[in-house]
């Protein structure tokens, strides 16, 4: 298993703890720097199979224990080999123990259909690659605001889709958004914002 920050000590309840999953190892070095500067923990896996096995879901009896793990998020790429990301969202929400838990969705390719999906599955967001740290933060401050206090996590904000910018409204998310930290030279129709769910 490719697992990385499994041995990083405990810290603040703040800090959200990261399970990041991509088949590619360049993508997965890119979500863990970007999470890493938005000071979150970060464990790396390769496959939807070894997310699986991380969360106790692989149906290894013995791996019950991994029950209490505390996973704050889970982004993982949509296209992998064997287990696909949206399979993996569709196990998380089957599982009692980690429903609850964000599942965003990455991809490089803007579908429609596919992205709709996803949501209807239970994903908390999609995100188009390449990830910038704009949309790290925008996710942080989603699941720090709809995360806390745990105990109100069922009672959690509507979910939102990150998502094309194809028209003019983002001048009404510039005053809680980073969208500074955007590059200068990404085109205006890859800019990601947080957006309601159309049917919330």
């Amino acid at each position: 298993m490719t697992v990385g920050d499994l041995s990083s000590s405990p810290s603040s309840s703040r800090e959200l703890h990261v399970l990041a999953v991509d088949d590619s190892f360049v993508d997965r070095k890119v979500i863990e720097r970007l999470l890493r500067i938005s000071a979150c923990k970060v464990t790396t896996v390769e496959s939807g199979t070894r997310a699986l096995q991380y969360l106790g879901l692989d149906g290894d009896k013995g791996s019950s224990t991994l029950k209490d793990l505390k996973v704050n998020l889970i982004v993982t790429d949509y296209s992998m080999p064997g287990l696909t990301g949206y399979e993996l969202l569709k196990k998380i929400k089957e599982s009692s123990a980690f429903r609850e838990v964000p599942v965003v969705i990455m991809s490089s390719e803007n579908i429609q259909p596919r992205i709709q999906q996803c949501m209807t599955e239970g994903a908390e967001g999609f995100l188009l690659k390449p990830v910038k740290l704009a949309d790290v933060k925008r996710l942080k401050e989603l699941i720090m605001r709809s995360g806390e206090p745990e105990d109100e996590t069922k009672h959690s904000c509507p979910k939102r889709i990150l998502q094309d910018d194809t028209d003019s409204s983002t001048s009404t998310l510039s005053s809680s958004l980073d969208v500074s930290s955007l590059d200068d030279d990404t085109p205006s129709s890859k800019r990601m914002k947080l957006e309601p769910r159309a049917h919330d």
